[in-house]
């Protein structure tokens, strides 16, 4: 037990100094503090817990579970429930390891865990069946890319709108990703050209040091370099070695990102449901599930997904905004995007976004008779102006609202200041051609109506461009026919 030098009182000697009982009582709860104080400190107080899973993300029960510190000849043991689930408490802050194996389903492992004091980490391990050990992402995809294709004239289901809204809900998922060719600490032959952009003679460096050094770190970086160079192939070829190399959260996530972005939701659904399974607890994996559901058309699916996303941690506006977009597509949404946006609001109601969307979402589902609703409808736009005046498609809204109760009048304002911020929104000329008809000005409906039908065909032939610039893959799903064009 640590010994306490106990104050001296100060105007006695050490004989003297009993006597002030008061003072001498303080200096003892002085003492007794700044033991307790260090028990804290030194004593073991981190807790390690987590989930054991086969490679097809299923928990195993009654797995058997070792945890050594770093430096350590010594292993604590604990067997996982009929969940799956393992816990160690108690533990001092350090560097750990973390060893899962259970007969007839595999082994695996996880080194280097840092534990701070009092920390509670989660730590979900994957078991492998095979010699290696090691924790794997699934044996073999069910499907492989072979080639890419121009998406020029790439077609799609459902209106213009809603193919827009997919495109963007898939860039949208890559915004979630943490992968990005910039400096890494990896080496300094790589990071220096990597700073200048230049990404050529990074992309050398990094093949060099693979023929010393196979790592997935090496693989990941240089898939991200050949997307920044344009050799999309190559680059999902990348995260996919990088991914079955070490199966982290990121590297599944960054795999089924390169395959949405560029239009192909079949295996971008398969890499991101067998993350869920690994990763149940993130978030974003949910949400590129959710988006690779909706590039595939099944738009039910992919709300109670990105719904699941919204779950995990309330207070995350990006599930919240997927849905929002989502609802784009959707003449009615459903009660439980409506409980969404609603708790979304209501947790951030000083988010523009969150006032705007939830709006939106009102106005689809009203009953033409329910004044209250409307009268909502209008104050949470408003309030999604005021905490933003450039909030371009919360006055568009506006606009549409007073247009559809009838009051044009006031809803041209609206349609004018939506064009002092954002000029080349085509559905805004549309709707003010519309109302300066209604009122009786033909001549600026006339106009209006020439600007949108000027700026749809822009708006269209910059959607080819962007889809030229970012290539199909041709993929092949297990079991298919040998060539895949979607």
């Amino acid at each position: 037990m640590p010994r306490c030098a106990c104050p001296m009182i100060p105007g006695f000697s050490r004989r003297e100094s009993w006597a002030p009982l008061k003072s001498l009582s303080l200096g003892l709860l002085l003492c007794s503090a700044i033991v307790s104080l260090a028990a804290q400190e030194n004593g073991p107080s981190a807790a390690l817990r987590g989930t054991i899973r086969d490679s097809q993300g299923r928990a195993v029960a009654n797995a058997s579970v070792s945890l050594k510190a770093k430096n350590s000849t010594h292993s604590e043991s604990a067997s996982t429930d009929q969940l799956g689930h393992y816990a160690f408490t108690g533990l001092s802050a350090g560097v750990y390891s973390v060893h899962a194996v259970k007969s007839g389903s595999g082994e695996g492992e996880i080194t280097s865990i840092f534990l701070t004091a009092r920390e509670d980490k989660s730590v979900d391990v994957a078991l492998s069946s095979n010699a290696a050990g090691g924790p794997q992402f699934f044996d073999e995809p069910q499907f492989s890319v072979s080639g890419v294709t121009d998406t020029t004239s790439l077609g799609g289901h459902g209106s213009d709108t809603v193919v827009r809204t997919r495109d963007s809900i898939a860039k949208d998922t890559t915004t979630l990703s943490k992968a990005d060719a910039q400096p890494s600490g990896i080496a300094p032959e790589v990071d220096e050209p990597l700073r200048e952009g230049n990404y050529a003679e990074a992309r050398d460096e990094v093949t060099r040091l693979l023929a010393h050094q196979d790592t997935a770190t090496l693989h990941h970086l240089l898939a991200s370099i050949d997307e920044k160079l344009g050799d999309s192939l190559n680059a999902v070829h990348e995260y996919q070695h990088a991914a079955q190399m070490d199966p982290t959260e990121p590297y599944i996530f960054d795999w089924g990102s390169e395959l949405l972005l560029h239009h192909a939701p079949e295996p971008a659904a398969d890499v991101f449901d067998k993350g869920t399974k690994l990763f149940p607890k993130s978030t974003r994996m949910w949400i590129g599930l959710g988006a690779s559901s909706f590039a595939r058309g099944s738009n039910e699916q992919a709300v109670q997904q990105v719904c699941t996303a919204s779950d995990l941690n309330p207070d995350d506006p990006a599930p919240y905004l997927f849905l929002g977009k989502m609802q784009h597509a959707q003449k009615l949404p459903s009660d439980e995007v409506l409980e969404k946006l609603h708790r979304f609001v209501t947790l951030q109601p000083q988010n523009p976004q969150a006032n705007y969307y939830y709006a939106v979402a009102l106005w689809k589902s009203r009953d033409p008779q329910d004044k209250s609703r409307s009268a909502q409808v209008e104050s949470l736009l408003a309030n999604s102006i005021r905490l933003d005046p450039k909030f371009a498609e919360a006055e568009l809204q506006l606009g549409i609202v007073y247009a559809d109760q009838g009051e044009v009048t006031a809803a041209i304002p609206h349609y004018q200041r939506v064009i002092q911020i954002a000029p080349q929104t085509e559905e805004v000329h549309f709707r003010l051609a519309q109302a300066h008809r209604q009122v009786g000005q033909v001549e600026k409906s006339k106009e209006e109506l020439r600007l949108y039908q000027q700026l749809s065909k822009e708006s269209s032939e910059k959607l080819e461009r962007e889809r030229h610039e970012i290539p199909q893959f041709v993929y092949t799903l297990r079991d298919q026919p040998p060539a895949r064009e979607p």
